[in-house]
């Protein structure tokens, strides 16, 4: 059975993306979010993350899914 697997969007958690996506912690330290083992990565969103480290929110989410 074949399903597509959903989009990471502003509201995804960064340890969601830690745990789930782990092919894109690159792409994540490309654009300076270097989350892993950081206290707040389990429950901050993408949305957060990017605001709080001067982040282009939409390119990111463009690059982390392609």
């Amino acid at each position: 059975m074949w399903f597509k697997m959903a989009k990471i969007n502003k509201n995804t958690k960064i340890g969601d993306i830690l745990e789930k996506h782990p092919d894109k912690v690159k792409i994540l330290f490309k654009y300076g979010l270097h989350c892993i083992g950081c206290s707040v990565a389990n429950q901050e969103t993408l949305e957060e993350a990017t605001a709080a480290h001067g982040i282009n929110l939409k390119a990111l989410l463009k690059e982390l899914n392609e």
